[in-house]
C-alpha cells in the first residue's frame, strides 16, 4: 500500500486527505487487515496527540477496532493510556463520541481492558465510575460493562467494591438506558466471594425483578439484562432457592412465551432452568410444581444451536431425577431423532386404510435406507451423551451508598459483600458465553 509511506506527514494537508482516503478504504475488511499488517497502527495512534488529525485518526481506529483480531493489537500500543486520558481529563459533561466508542470495543479485549483499568496505577476503574456516575453517562458505564465480561480474577477482583453502589442504582436509577447497562455489569459478576443472598436481601431485588420481567415489555435489551442477572444470582443456592419459590419460574415462562421469537432471551432462560435443575433445592420445584420441563422438550429441535445444547443438558437432569419425564423425554428424542422416518411410515398406513384399490404395476416397495436417517452414533454425538461430560455448566464467556444524581463516595471504606463460605456455589455454571445468535 504505497500510501503508508505519506503516514507521517510534515504536511499537515497531505497527511489529512491521506488520513481521508484510508478511512473510505477501511469500509473494506480486507484492506483494514491490510493497513495493521504493513504496521501503520502505531503510527495511527502516535496521530492521537495531533488535535488537527486527531478525530479523522479516532474514525479509522475504530473501523480497525470492529475486527476482534485486530482488538489485540492494540495492547502493543499506546491506545488505550491515550484513551482514558481523553475520557477522565475531558472537561465536557460529554465525551467525544469517537473516543468512547473506540474505547467501548477495545474494552471487549481482555488485554486492552487490562491496560484500560492500569490507568494511573490501577486507578482506572475508580476514576471510570466516578465519571459515569457523576454525569450519569451511559457510554462509559457500557465501557465498565465489557471491562466487566472478561473471565480474568485480576480484573474482575477490582469490582468487588462497586457491588453495593450497582446494587443501589438499579432500585434508584429512573434512567432505563444508563439502568440496563449497570444490569449488564452486575449480571457479569460472577464471583464466589459475593454474598448475592445478602445483596438481594437488602435491595430487594427478588420484587424487583419481577417487575421487569413483563412479557409485554418494549425494552427487550433491559428485559434480556435483567434474565442474565437471574442466572447469575441462581448460580447460588440460597437465591436460587429464594427465587424459586417467588413465582419467577412462572414468570419467566411467561416471559419464554412471549419473546420466543428472541434467541438470545430464550436461550437465556433456558440457562435459569438449568441452574434451577442443577441445585438439589429448587431441582423439585422446577419439576414437579412447573410445567418448565415440556417448553423445553418444545426447544430440543430449536433451530439455534446453543439453545438446544443448553435444553439437552437440563433435560438430562431431569430425566434422572424424574421417571415420569424421563419416559417423555426418551419418547420426545426418539422421535425427533426418527421424525422424517416416522412421518413416512404413518403416510403409508394412511394409504393403506384407503378404500380406493391400490395402484399396481411398476411400483417399488418401500425400502428403509438407515444412512437416510443417521445412525446411533450420529445420534450420541448431537446431543453430547458421551461418557465424561457429567453435568458441567455451559462455560459463559455473555456486583457505598449512591448519592443521587452527585459524584460517588468512591474513597470510604464500602461493604463488599463478601461471603464467609461460598462452597455451595456453582461459580462454573455461572460462566455461560452468549453465543452467536441465529435468526429463528
Amino acid at each position: 500500500m504505497k500510501v503508508a509511506r505519506l503516514i507521517p506527514s510534515h504536511q499537515a494537508d497531505l497527511l489529512n486527505i491521506t488520513l481521508r482516503l484510508l478511512l473510505n478504504l477501511s469500509f473494506d475488511r480486507d484492506i483494514r487487515a491490510q493497513i495493521v499488517r504493513i504496521g501503520l497502527l502505531p503510527k495511527l495512534v502516535d496521530l492521537i496527540d495531533d488535535e488537527n488529525q486527531r478525530l479523522i485518526c479516532l474514525c479509522l481506529l475504530y473501523h480497525l477496532s470492529m475486527d476482534d483480531r485486530t482488538k489485540g493489537y492494540f495492547t502493543y500500543t499506546k491506545c488505550n493510556q491515550n484513551l482514558m486520558k481523553l475520557i477522565i481529563d475531558c472537561k465536557e459533561e460529554r465525551t467525544e463520541p469517537e473516543v468512547i466508542a473506540l474505547a467501548i470495543n477495545l474494552a471487549l479485549n481482555p488485554g486492552c481492558a487490562e491496560q484500560l483499568l492500569e490507568y494511573k496505577h490501577s486507578k482506572g476503574l475508580k476514576l471510570l465510575m466516578k465519571r459515569a456516575y457523576k454525569y450519569k453517562d451511559s457510554l462509559i458505564i457500557k465501557m465498565i460493562k465489557n471491562i466487566s465480561s472478561h473471565a480474568s480474577p485480576d480484573i474482575k477482583s477490582q469490582f468487588i467494591s462497586y457491588v453495593g453502589p450497582l446494587g443501589e442504582t438499579l432500585i434508584t436509577e429512573k434512567d432505563e438506558v444508563f439502568l440496563t447497562e449497570v444490569v449488564g455489569t452486575l449480571a457479569n459478576l460472577t464471583m464466589p466471594d459475593i454474598d448475592y443472598q445478602a445483596l438481594m436481601d437488602e435491595y430487594g431485588l427478588v420484587e424487583w425483578i419481577k417487575s421487569k420481567l413483563k412479557p409485554n415489555s418494549a425494552d427487550t435489551e433491559l428485559t434480556l439484562n435483567v434474565v442474565v442477572l437471574v442466572g447469575t444470582l441462581c448460580a447460588d443456592d440460597a437465591c436460587a432457592e429464594v427465587l424459586a419459590k417467588s413465582d419467577i419460574i412462572q414468570i419467566l415462562i411467561d416471559l419464554l412465551h412471549a419473546q420466543q421469537e428472541d434467541d438470545e432471551i430464550v436461550l437465556q432462560i433456558c440457562y435459569v432452568f438449568y441452574q434451577l435443575c442443577f441445585h438439589k433445592s429448587t431441582r423439585n420445584v422446577i419439576i414437579k410444581k412447573t410445567e418448565a420441563p415440556a417448553y423445553l422438550i418444545d426447544l430440543m429441535q430449536d433451530k439455534n444451536k446453543e439453545v438446544r445444547r443448553v435444553c439437552d443438558m437440563t433435560l438430562e437432569i431431569i430425566s434422572e431425577c424424574d421417571n415420569d419425564w424421563a419416559g417423555r423425554i426418551k419418547h420426545a428424542r426418539f422421535r425427533n431423532h426418527n421424525q422424517t422416518w416416522l412421518e413416512t411410515i404413518e403416510g403409508q398406513q394412511v394409504s393403506y386404510e384407503d378404500d380406493e384399490p391400490s395402484p399396481t404395476g411398476n411400483v417399488e416397495p418401500y425400502v428403509f435406507d438407515p444412512m437416510s436417517f443417521g445412525d446411533q452414533d450420529d445420534y450420541q454425538d448431537q446431543f453430547g451423551y458421551n461418557e465424561g461430560d457429567g453435568r458441567e455448566s455451559p462455560d459463559m464467556n455473555h456486583w457505598n451508598s449512591i448519592n443521587s444524581g452527585g459524584d460517588m463516595d468512591i474513597d470510604r471504606e464500602p461493604y463488599t459483600y463478601m461471603r464467609d463460605d461460598y462452597m455451595g456455589m456453582d461459580i462454573d455454571a455461572a460462566n455461560f458465553t452468549q453465543g452467536q445468535r441465529t435468526a429463528r
